[in-house]
């Protein structure tokens, strides 16, 4: 899919590309998709995202992970937390989850992406199917307890602000495609589910 010039920027154009997406996935033996995994700080997004990858490896798949913590530690290092930042943060990863998606890789993107506004929006970037939200769902007490990083520790002690699901909202998805509740499942049972998806 392609963009249209943004108004502000009259001088760019797209540029013709001769090898098409089609050529791409032939090449690579299966289609490009973005899997992306959306939840709480703690949900299992990245367990289950190296986990997926691993499988899909295993297969023969090409694959990548876009993880929020790498992403901030460069693309996105500029970016804070405010709901505008926040906002960039999830355009950002959506425009190179579609480059990937256009080479014909499989995508996983592991973010806490809060906003419903902003997960359509990465959606509306792909084709119908392209694109698959999963939501890993998990109580807030239950990451609380699992706080893998400290972060609600922090943000319980006002450490840190901002914080998704404590002074910040977590909006769940409403259709997502996928809903796995990590506090049932395992992660291998995760990557089962998601492997039924693709």
């Amino acid at each position: 899919m392609t963009d249209p010039t943004p108004p502000h920027l009259p001088h760019v154009h797209a540029q013709a590309l001769t090898v098409t997406r089609a050529e791409r996935e032939q090449l690579g033996g299966h289609p490009g998709r973005v899997v992306w995994l959306t939840g709480l700080s703690g949900a299992g997004k990245s367990t289950i995202a190296n986990a997926l990858e691993r499988e899909l490896n295993r297969q023969g798949k090409r694959t990548y992970i876009l993880d929020g913590d790498n992403i901030r530690q460069g693309l996105n290092r500029d970016l804070g937390f405010s709901d505008a930042d926040r906002a960039e943060n999830i355009r950002r990863v959506a425009q190179v989850a579609r480059l990937f998606v256009d080479a014909g890789v499989i995508v996983v993107v592991a973010f806490i992406s809060p906003f419903r506004a902003e997960r359509q929006a990465a959606r509306e970037l792909f084709a119908p199917g392209d694109f698959l939200e999963v939501f890993v769902d998990v109580p807030l007490a239950l990451a609380e307890e699992r706080d893998p990083k400290g972060l609600y520790r922090k943000a319980r002690t006002g450490e840190l602000r901002q914080f998704t699901g404590i002074d910040s909202p977590y909006e769940p998805p409403l259709a997502a495609e996928l809903v796995l509740p990590t506090a049932q499942l395992t992660p291998q049972e995760c990557v089962q589910r998601i492997c039924a998806l693709l």
